[in-house]
């Protein structure tokens, strides 16, 4: 079934995803009154979602606050790639923490693909998931860069699978003559994300968690006997630990963790479905694909031969002029084969970045846990996010501490000037791309 926006819209109500979902979750009531839980954790993407059924799995009191519904955030509107490493490059890692640390991070980041596919299996998740991913290289650099990248990962984490391809190779992938070359990672995928996070709520009410949509978290401050208290919208919730995980959607409860995110506005546009011609001059191979550009192209097919592109991004919060014009003039120049192809759907939805790019994980006092800024690795690092607090919370904090180890700065200018100062780095890398 086609949506019907106009021609223009890029809402966050209606997407392909939306449409296309069959995951169906037990009621999700708006919270009313008072609760107690062992746990309260705020907002119903996959890192919400992932901690509730961790947590509940190990006999966890749990109860989880969306202020819309399950997966209305990132985690339902992505391009659903499930990639290894981090947002910002492992070597940034080593910098900060060490090599044994940092290949303790990538092995985890890995885990993060594999803790996926379990859970897909286990709970019998229909998300279409498939494997294979291409990072295309636009320009010489990156050619070089990717070559190190494919060494440096074999030769000090033991990493193998990664493999180059040159400009020929890599048309068996993705039909094209925009790119170099590029890398293909076996290990990293693609999936239908609404239905992958609902999947994930679905379980976490399998094994005994609460799920409350229509829930905005209004406060958090001091419950009796050293509890926390979760105001919500017509409801509290009294729990021993608090989990925020509302990422780029801010909450406002805890300004300082805000100050180390910046939300950026992406766009996605799914296309009419794809004749076999029309696939086989494209993405014959149905890999996950994205270039290597700073504001970068990414796309896949969707399991019903459509075309998933998105890339475009606006950090004021403002769609970009033009954009329909803009994304089709992308397709065309990546894949003549595809031009004059209908968009029949188009959205939007926030990101969230760090400085840095690295995830940030940690604690807000003692009793506080929140996981956030995955900065486009989020779809399967959200998953392990869940899985690292609820080991966590149950006293096994080693793996968690170790990502919580990534110091992070707030982006400068404050509330008022950092919107512009990274608009004006993001013209600058812009520019570096025509290069």
């Amino acid at each position: 079934m086609r949506s019907r926006p106009s021609r223009s819209a890029y809402d966050e109500v209606s997407s392909y995803y939306s449409d296309t979902r069959r995951v169906t979750l037990a009621p999700t009531p708006v919270l009313e009154g008072f609760r107690r839980a062992d746990v309260c954790v705020i907002g119903g993407g996959i890192t919400g979602c992932s901690t509730a059924l961790h947590l509940a799995e190990r006999g966890f009191d749990v109860v989880l606050l969306e202020a819309q519904e399950i997966g209305h955030g990132a985690s339902g509107r992505s391009g659903g790639q499930i990639l290894t490493g981090l947002g910002t490059g492992i070597e940034q890692v080593e910098g900060e923490l060490g090599p044994d640390a940092a290949r303790r991070i990538w092995e985890m980041s890995r885990e993060a693909v594999t803790l996926t596919e379990r859970l897909i299996e286990r709970h019998s998740i229909p998300c279409d998931y498939r494997k294979g991913y291409v990072h295309a290289a636009n320009k010489p650099r990156h050619v070089r860069h990717q070559r190190d990248w494919i060494e440096r990962m074999a030769s000090r984490y033991d990493y193998h699978g990664l493999d180059w391809l040159d400009r020929d190779q890599l048309r068996a992938h993705v039909v094209t003559d925009a790119y170099l070359g590029g890398v293909f990672d076996h290990d990293a995928g693609h999936l239908h994300p609404l239905d992958y996070t609902l999947g994930l709520a679905r379980a976490a009410q399998r094994a005994g968690a609460s799920l409350h949509t229509g829930n905005r978290v209004a406060e958090i401050d001091a419950g009796e006997g050293g509890r926390l208290r979760v105001s919500g919208r017509r409801g509290i919730v009294e729990a021993e630990f608090v989990v925020q995980a509302t990422n780029a959607y801010f909450s406002g409860l805890v300004p300082e963790l805000d100050a180390k995110l910046m939300p950026v506005d992406n766009y996605i546009v799914a296309t009419a479905p794809l004749s076999e011609a029309q696939v086989a001059a494209s993405l014959p191979s149905d890999a996950a694909v994205s270039d290597a550009r700073f504001v970068l192209d990414y796309y896949r097919l969707s399991a019903d031969r459509r075309l998933l592109f998105g890339g475009q991004v606006s950090y004021t919060g403002r769609q970009p002029f033009a954009l329909d014009l803009r994304i089709k003039r992308r397709i065309k120049r990546l894949f003549p084969a595809l031009a004059g192809l209908d968009i029949d759907y188009r959205w939007g939805g926030k990101v969230a970045i760090t400085l840095d790019r690295a995830p940030h994980f940690g604690r807000h006092g003692d009793k506080l846990y929140f996981a956030q800024g995955y900065s486009g690795h989020g779809m399967a690092l959200a998953g392990l996010a869940g899985q690292l607090i609820g080991e966590a919370i149950a006293g096994q904090a080693e793996r968690f501490d170790l990502f919580a180890r990534l110091k992070h700065r707030d982006f400068p200018g404050g509330r008022r000037l950092r919107t512009p100062l990274l608009a004006l780095a993001t013209t600058f890398y812009k520019l570096r791309d025509l290069l």
